[in-house]
């Protein structure tokens, strides 16, 4: 039994394998995620959802029962791995792990209502969340785990990124404020409402729902928008770093520049 198990784990926890039978598992999963986002899609469409509800239902349904028992496999053969080791806490802790719980919400909207007297209109928010599904390629791709890991190791100088843009907005928005709430009490009525403005001027976006017509106003929001020029472009270079940095690791490779890709000489002292 411990054989079969180790092989089930391996089976569903390998991201890259010769082995054929895994391959075509994982083309298998991802196939069927990509075609519950766009059943999910296809039935916004009322005249679709309509015309073909037996057959969205009975592929909800099949669906469901693939993820179910890849969750519960998944669930049996974890404490495989040293991480979770014991039969019940091991387990516990597998399934607070951020993908255990994507599995778990990839099929719970399905079984939530045969257990619990849900209003028709929660129901059909929760058979939104099927979209969810989509997280669960994280398991299968090796792009999306490598995004992963970008981030989790950039990740303190994104939040100091994000937090710099977070000082800004406020600061914008309550300038702005001040300056245009005279000239349009109800368009700048507040620093909340203002911070509309604030987001799709930092974004530069512009949607121009919201717009300054005093000449201070229009001179701090010509300034505004140039910084967000440099607030959007700042996260993109951290990230085009740490991909750069991320790939060359997979590589094997060092000594070599993450940016150039240039093998850095090294000087003797």
């Amino acid at each position: 039994m411990q054989k079969v198990k180790k092989r089930v784990y391996e089976f569903l926890h390998e991201v890259s394998s010769s082995d054929r039978h895994v391959r075509a598992f994982r083309v298998f999963i991802i196939t069927l995620i990509f075609l519950n986002v766009f059943a999910v899609i296809l039935e916004t469409v009322e005249s679709l959802s309509l015309q073909y509800v037996i057959p969205f239902k009975v592929f909800d349904a099949f669906s469901v029962f693939v993820f179910t028992v890849e969750y519960l496999l998944r669930l049996w053969t974890c404490t495989t791995d040293e991480k979770f080791r014991g039969t019940l806490k091991g387990r516990i802790r597998f399934a607070v792990t951020p993908f255990a719980l994507v599995d778990l919400i990839a099929i719970l909207p399905f079984y939530l209502p045969m257990f619990l007297p849900l209003d028709l209109r929660f129901i059909r928010a929760l058979r939104l969340f099927r979209l969810l599904r989509i997280l669960k390629m994280g398991r299968y791709s090796e792009s999306l785990r490598t995004l992963g890991n970008v981030l989790k190791e950039e990740k303190e100088e994104l939040l100091v990124t994000v937090f710099t843009v977070l000082v800004l907005l406020v600061v914008a928005s309550s300038l702005m404020y001040f300056v245009e709430n005279s000239a349009q009490p109800k368009v700048f009525s507040s620093i909340p409402a203002t911070m509309w403005w604030g987001v799709a001027t930092l974004t530069t976006v512009g949607y121009g729902d919201m717009y300054p017509v005093t000449p201070l106003g229009r001179f701090l929001g010509a300034i505004i928008a140039l910084l967000g020029i440099g607030a959007i472009a700042i996260p993109a270079g951290i990230l085009t770093n740490g991909f750069a940095k991320e790939i060359l690791k997979k590589r094997g490779k060092s000594g070599m520049c993450p940016y150039c890709g240039k093998e850095i000489e090294k000087t003797s002292k």
